[in-house]
């Protein structure tokens, strides 16, 4: 994943941002030395943002799309209550069994459930609603995602999608994961069932807003 922010400035934010759990620095460090793609994981800062939101949002119910090595997942449980749960979907058994030997030793681990299997068929028998979702898969299908998970949030709830700057290469589409984003982006932009603006947090993050 390029980077589209000054190192300087990146680092100086860091600084000036909650440090990791020690439990999540461990798990960062195992996905870096034990999976072929670490920079799926999401970030120290995007976690931390991703934990305030779930706090500002006073969600009780999640759900995630995309799970790797589950520290997006754990991260957000840190932020909810006691009795708030996340549903989390992907269809690696390899590197979710990282992510459930993590969340076992975690006091937030029995706050988050997981669904093996291609989402978009675990979407299909999801009941809502759902206070917050987080889409952060396979990207050529964050169209797909955009209309499954918005048919399963509450009037008032969030979306949270990842990558949305795709490493820059929006600006050029060639290969067809840029042109899936490209298109998500596109159509986040223009549903009238939504408020939603995009951020420049690490790959690029929009947030999105359910119209009551």
């Amino acid at each position: 994943m390029k980077s589209l922010i000054d190192g300087t400035i990146e680092n100086y934010a860091l600084l000036h941002s909650p440090e990791e759990s020690g439990l999540l620095l461990e798990l960062a460090r195992e996905t870096y030395a034990k999976t072929s793609l670490p920079q799926m994981q999401v970030g120290r800062m995007a976690g931390a943002f991703l934990r305030l939101l779930v706090r500002l949002t006073r969600a009780q119910r999640i759900l995630e799309i995309g799970t790797f090595t589950g520290y997006s997942a754990l991260v957000m449980a840190e932020g909810l209550p006691e009795d708030g749960r996340i549903l989390t979907c992907d269809r690696d058994p390899e590197t979710t069994a990282i992510a459930r030997r993590f969340w076992a030793r975690s006091p937030h681990g029995s706050k988050i459930e997981l669904r093996l299997g291609p989402a978009l068929e675990t979407l299909k028998t999801l009941s809502g609603p759902f206070d917050m979702a987080f889409i952060d898969a396979d990207k050529e299908n964050y169209p797909a995602y955009w209309e499954a998970v918005l048919s399963l949030l509450r009037p008032g709830g969030l979306i949270v999608a990842d990558n949305v700057l795709w490493s820059g290469r929006v600006l050029e589409p060639k290969e067809k994961s840029d042109h899936a984003i490209s298109e998500f982006n596109r159509r986040v932009q223009n549903d009238s069932r939504v408020e939603a603006v995009m951020l420049t947090v690490r790959d690029g993050m929009t947030l999105a807003w359910k119209k009551p």
